[in-house]
């Protein structure tokens, strides 16, 4: 504990350091104030709150609880995301953006400002669509087309401030604005869906199954950061080079493949395929049937099956797609490396391959079970509000976050030659080879 303390005050000592923390915690201050900012011409009072069940409420989490509140911030920075997806799948089947991704800075810059562009796009898009079925007319003190056009370019500016502000918490902050404007918004909802937990265990079944619910979210969370710290490491041994007097080369290295090198996206592009059921019977009811119902029912046998399939085909495609063996390989002869036992080149570059499958196989496994567990506790009978911090999406963003937060800070402490706050039992001077993966930092 006093080793804890004194890392602490070594933190807020480094003046570079000290001033990124307190410029992230302005801006996330700003966006929290902001999420409470109703928009004009809208009753609060007369809003429903259908918004804070099911998928609805998996984006009003996302979004902070502007989603229901129909804050200025509705829409937060899922249209930004969903855009830096669809820029990234364009650099892997269009060459011209292919092109720009090997463009070094330059390049970065054409792609962040397509980003910008197609973030102002679906958000008017998604704009029009909230205003349609998220805010009822009983809650609408304008007249009709003002109260829409108004609201479709307040929600647009505000996605585009949201997304402003995570820039400036990756440039004049601790790094990973988006990903931290997220994990606030989720983490806000935490005590809301605690206490409502809570009293309704007290009405129903009394302190012991609450105390069994928390420690079994104890579990998941430690089952989750298994999953996302998971490495296998393949050594790398690089050819001993003398130039005058001094060696070089001769050291043993080793690539960290990830067992869930995919991250969050597998859930992410699973959800998008989920909800074209819903959508599907709310515009077409004739079509409305036991399948679609199902399909429509995030708590059903059918719905959870479906998604847990799409959860590991998506696994192994995104995996695919980000992490490229045939480079690593090339990248490692070119340097000298080559691994032990292995002949460099094609044979090597098809090991890799291979182990990348095994453990890409019961990554997808678990994160397909991490996935469907907010179903499986909501069946349970648990409140959905507080059932979402079971795992999906939300937990792995919680997790995966604050792990990087952390590493980032421990970064700072070593460079100043301070103890990090994570043991993570690496020895020094040997570091890792570049695994080549690349995404959004989700």
């Amino acid at each position: 504990m006093k080793k804890l303390f004194t890392t602490l005050s070594n933190i807020w000592k480094i003046e570079d350091l000290r001033v990124r923390i307190l410029n992230t915690l302005l801006f996330l201050l700003i966006y929290r104030v902001g999420s409470f900012i109703v928009l004009p011409g809208v009753n609060p009072v007369a809003l429903e709150n259908h918004a804070r069940e099911g998928l609805l409420g998996l984006l009003n989490m996302f979004a902070g609880g502007s989603f229901a509140r129909a804050s200025i911030f509705a829409l937060g920075v899922m249209p930004y995301i969903s855009a830096s997806i669809v820029v990234q799948l364009l650099g892997i089947a269009v060459p011209t953006f292919q092109k720009m991704q090997k463009e070094g800075e330059s390049g970065r810059k054409k792609l962040t400002q397509i980003t910008r562009y197609l973030t102002v796009a679906i958000t008017l898009v998604q704009a029009v669509g909230y205003v349609r079925t998220q805010i009822t007319p009983e809650a609408k003190m304008l007249a009709e087309p003002l109260f829409s056009v108004s609201s479709m370019f307040i929600l647009t500016a505000g996605t585009l401030f949201v997304m402003w502000l995570g820039e400036k918490i990756t440039d004049k902050g601790i790094g990973n604005g988006i990903s931290l404007i997220i994990m606030v918004g989720i983490i806000a909802q935490l005590p809301g869906a605690f206490i409502a937990e809570f009293d309704s265990r007290l009405t129903s079944g009394g302190i012991i199954p609450f105390l069994l619910e928390i420690a079994a979210l104890f579990f998941v969370i430690i089952f989750t950061i298994l999953i996302v710290q998971g490495v296998r490491k393949i050594p790398v041994q690089y050819a001993k080079k003398i130039v005058g007097n001094k060696q070089y080369g001769g050291v043993r290295q080793y690539i960290p493949l990830k067992v869930n090198a995919a991250g969050v996206m597998p859930i992410i592009f699973a959800q998008a395929l989920m909800f074209i059921p819903m959508s599907l019977g709310s515009f077409f009811p004739s079509m409305q049937g036991p399948v679609l119902s199902a399909l429509s029912n995030y708590t059903s046998i059918l719905y959870n099956v479906t998604f847990a399939v799409l959860i590991i085909a998506f696994t192994f495609f995104y995996t695919a797609i980000t992490v490229n063996p045939v480079q690593m390989s090339d990248d490692m002869k070119k340097n000298g490396g080559f691994v032990p036992g292995i002949k460099p080149g094609k044979v090597t570059g098809d090991y890799i391959d291979a182990v990348i499958s095994k453990i890409t196989l019961p990554g997808s496994i678990f994160l397909a079970i991490i996935a469907i567990l907010p179903s499986l506790a909501t069946v349970m009978g648990i409140n959905s509000s507080f059932a979402h911090f079971y795992g999906g999406t939300s937990l792995l963003i919680l997790v995966g976050v604050v792990l990087d937060t952390l590493q980032q800070i421990e970064s700072h402490l070593l460079m100043r030659h301070y103890d990090g706050l994570m043991k993570t039992g690496r020895l020094r001077g040997r570091t890792p080879v570049a695994t080549g993966a690349t995404g959004p930092v989700l």
